[in-house]
C-alpha cells in the first residue's frame, strides 16, 4: 500500500537521511564520496538549493537542505538514482543501493536550523569516525570543515551560518565552534539513531508545542500555516515519465518491475493507478500506454478500469501524484 505522502514545499527547510540497503556501506573509499559530493554540489547550484549542513558516514548520509523552485523530490531523486549508478557499475553490482525510500522531515527554520546543524555536524564525532572535534575540523566529508574555513562546497550556505553567530567571520567560527564543542561533551560515544521525528526530538533537546504530524518538526501554528500549500495544485505539463517516477516512488518499485510481468499486489495496483492517470489526466491511448509499458492492449484496459475504481473510491492518493 502507498505511504503516507511527503511535503514537498519548495523553500523550505528539510532534514533528510538516505542508508543503505541492509544498513550495507554506501561509500567504500574516497572516490566514493568525491563523486557524491560532487554531483550533490552541482544540483544546489542547478535547482538554486542550498545546503546549510550535511554528513556522509559509512552507510547513510545525512543532509540540511532548503530546496529551491523544484522541490525536494525531484533533487532527491536525481542525487541518489545518479549516485546509485554511478556505484553499481564502479563495483560491478546491481539492484537497489539504498533502503527504501529516503526520510525527509519539514523544520521549522527559527526553531531548528541551529540545533540541526549542530546535530549534523556532530554526528562523526558521535559515532567516532574521528576521535575529536579537533580532526573534525579538517575531517573532508562533513561540512563543519567548511564552516571553519578549511574547505569549500559550492551550494553550501556557508556565510548564512555564519552570519547567526557574529558579523565577522573570524569571531563566528569561533562561538560557531564552541557551539560544536558544547554538544559533544554531551553526546561523543553515545549511540546516535537516525530515526524519525521522535529520534530527533529527543536529540535535539528542545521542548516546543511540536505538531502531531510526523512529517514536520515545529509548532502547531507552524504545521497549520503550511495546510493550504498542500491543497491540490494539478499540475498541467505533467509528463509521463514524471508520472511514472512518481507512482514508482509512492509504491516503492522500480522502473523495470512497472513495465515488467510482476503480478504482486503492489505492482498490479501501481500500474492500475498508472493506466487510470496516464489515460483520463494526460490523455495517452491506451494503445500508446501498452506500447511503454510493454503491456497487452487488454491489459492496459483491464488495468485502466481497476485503477478508476481506486481512484473513485479514495483508495489511492491521486490528487498528491498530480499536485505541482
Amino acid at each position: 500500500m502507498p505511504r503516507t505522502a511527503r511535503l514537498d514545499i519548495p523553500g523550505q527547510l528539510y532534514h533528510i537521511t538516505a542508508r543503505g540497503i541492509e544498513r550495507r556501506d554506501i561509500f567504500l573509499d574516497d572516490s566514493d564520496r568525491d563523486f557524491f559530493l560532487n554531483r550533490f554540489s552541482a544540483l544546489l547550484l542547478e535547482t538554486e538549493s542550498a545546503c546549510l549542513a550535511w554528513s556522509l558516514m559509512t552507510n547513510h548520509i545525512h543532509l540540511l537542505l532548503r530546496t529551491g523552485p523544484s522541490g525536494l523530490a525531484a533533487f532527491m531523486r536525481r542525487l541518489l538514482t545518479g549516485y546509485a549508478v554511478y556505484f553499481n557499475r564502479r563495483h560491478q553490482r546491481a539492484g537497489h543501493l539504498f533502503q527504501n525510500r529516503y526520510h525527509s522531515i519539514l523544520c521549522q527554520t527559527d526553531s531548528y536550523l541551529l540545533p540541526l546543524l549542530r546535530y549534523v555536524h556532530s554526528n562523526p564525532l558521535d559515532a567516532g569516525v574521528v576521535p575529536d572535534i579537533d580532526a573534525l575540523d579538517s575531517y573532508l566529508w562533513c561540512g563543519h570543515r567548511v564552516l571553519m574555513g578549511n574547505g569549500i562546497l559550492a551550494g553550501q550556505a556557508t556565510d548564512e551560518i555564519l552570519g547567526y553567530f557574529d558579523k565577522k567571520n573570524g569571531v563566528a567560527r569561533r562561538k560557531y565552534r564552541e557551539f560544536i564543542e558544547d554538544r559533544v561533551e554531551k553526546r561523543q560515544g553515545q549511540h546516535v539513531p537516525i530515526g524519525g521525528k521522535r529520534d530527533l526530538t529527543h536529540l535535539l533537546e528542545i521542548e516546543n508545542e511540536s505538531s502531531e504530524d510526523d512529517r514536520i518538526l515545529g509548532s502547531r501554528s507552524f504545521a497549520e500555516s503550511l495546510v493550504p500549500d498542500e491543497s491540490p495544485q494539478y499540475v498541467r505539463n505533467l509528463g509521463f515519465e514524471d508520472l511514472f517516477h512518481r507512482i514508482a516512488e509512492e509504491y516503492s518499485v522500480t522502473i523495470d518491475d512497472l513495465r515488467g510481468r510482476g503480478r504482486t499486489k503492489e505492482l498490479s495496483e501501481a500500474r492500475a493507478v498508472l493506466c487510470h492517470l496516464a489515460i483520463s489526466h494526460l490523455q495517452i491511448s491506451g494503445a500508446e500506454l501498452a506500447r511503454r509499458l510493454r503491456q497487452s492492449r487488454s491489459s492496459i484496459t483491464r488495468s485502466e478500469r481497476r485503477g478508476k475504481a481506486l481512484v473513485n473510491g479514495n483508495h489511492v492518493p491521486a490528487a498528491k501524484l498530480l499536485q505541482a
